[in-house]
């Protein structure tokens, strides 16, 4: 088993850490003061700028074939990426991305919709959850009904990230309610400027999903995306398309945590002594280092799989899952480390306290996971014995 990272991943790790350095962390204070007015930590105009400044390196569309100008990168190197843009708060993403439902459109729709999407000229949403039905994504109730050649789409969407900002959607209704899910599900392609409509959902964190409105808004059988009754799979391929990716990104974050710990037990003074030799602190930061070590493996094998071409569903949700759970203890320990401190919006601890206490709930619950994980194994379609057989 050989673990080294190959010259042209350490290559590619090492120029994204040092875009994060230079880039993105020198921002971090002006961020937390935006925040804190109620603004947004960075603009549209910044973030284009940005990606536009990391393109000039070639580092546009990570994971987007090749044949469409992205970099086409592997599973594990996208983890790998994904960790270094963890370790700073500010609200970066490599632009020249699409959703990867979006290339099963057609000749003409990938001319409408996923070629500016992968530009940087238009800006989608996946639409699939709603007020009741949440994991339960079988239970949706947006209708579509034909009506001559065209759809007529009722219902409302809710938690939709991009909602607000999006030009488009790719919403999921059902159109034979008899079949629901097995063969009456379907994904349409809906402009905003065909009617739907937007709502902001504020949240504990710093970012602002949305709900989606549809009230009689009629699209062309033109807009289907796929076939008619085929919108469940594409929706569960949208879904699993990298589950690793969510709790790569927080082994960033909690590399970033733990230094921060460290160097504050490190001079952080009581009774004439550094904390850093108090053992209830010792153990924290012992904890918390295995944990961030074990997080590293479960997200780099999961991609592995996906690299492998196995099925990786079953890893994806054990790291997700783990993921989640450990990187809220480990920043829960960090805070109490820094004290008073910590709990206040002077240090960006408390935000990544709010952050990744959604890495818990979104695509994903932890109890969805554990689901996923216990049938696996009740069922058998996983061995205890994992990858070792």
């Amino acid at each position: 088993m050989d673990f080294t990272l190959s010259t042209e991943e350490r290559e590619v790790r090492d120029w994204v850490r040092t875009f994060v350095q230079r880039e993105l962390m020198p921002m971090e204070q002006e961020v937390l003061r935006r925040e804190r007015r109620g603004e947004p930590g960075i603009t549209a105009d910044e973030l284009t700028e940005l990606q536009l400044k990391a393109k000039e390196s070639g580092f546009w569309g990570i994971q987007t074939p090749e044949e469409y100008g992205g970099m086409g990168l592997s599973a594990v190197m996208t983890a790998l990426l994904e960790a270094e843009l963890g370790r700073t708060f500010v609200p970066f993403r490599f632009g020249g991305a699409a959703d990867n439902i979006l290339f099963y459109a057609n000749d003409e729709q990938k001319e409408r919709y996923l070629l500016p999407t992968i530009a940087g000229e238009r800006k989608s949403c996946f639409a699939i959850t709603e007020p009741g039905a949440g994991s339960d994504a079988k239970a949706i109730r947006t209708s579509a009904r034909k009506d001559g050649a065209d759809w007529i789409i009722n219902g409302e969407k809710t938690f939709i990230t991009g909602g607000n900002e999006a030009d488009f959607v790719m919403v999921f209704a059902v159109t034979d309610p008899e079949k629901g899910a097995n063969g009456g599900v379907t994904c349409f392609l809906v402009d905003r400027e065909m009617g739907w409509k937007s709502e902001y959902i504020d949240t504990m964190g710093e970012w602002g999903p949305a709900s989606l409105i549809f009230q009689d808004v009629r699209v062309p059988e033109s807009q289907i995306l796929g076939e008619v009754g085929k919108g469940f799979e594409l929706a569960m391929q949208w879904i699993g398309r990298g589950r690793y990716i969510l709790p790569a990104h927080a082994i960033g974050s909690c590399e970033r945590l733990l230094q921060m710990a460290i160097d504050h037990a490190n001079t952080r003074q009581t009774f004439g002594a550094p904390i850093a030799e108090r053992q209830a602190i010792q153990w924290m930061i012992a904890d918390s280092g295995v944990e961030l070590e074990a997080l590293r493996w479960l997200v780099l094998h999961a991609a592995w799989q996906v690299d492998q071409g196995l099925d990786s569903r079953h890893a994806q949700s054990i790291a997700k899952l783990y993921g989640g759970q450990k990187a809220n203890e480990i920043v829960d320990r960090v805070l109490q480390i820094h004290g008073g401190m910590g709990y206040t919006r002077e240090l960006p601890i408390e935000r990544w306290y709010r952050e990744l206490r959604l890495l818990r709930i979104y695509e994903g619950t932890d109890e969805i996971q554990r689901r996923t994980i216990a049938r696996n194994l009740l069922k058998g379609h996983v061995k205890v014995s994992g990858i070792l057989g």
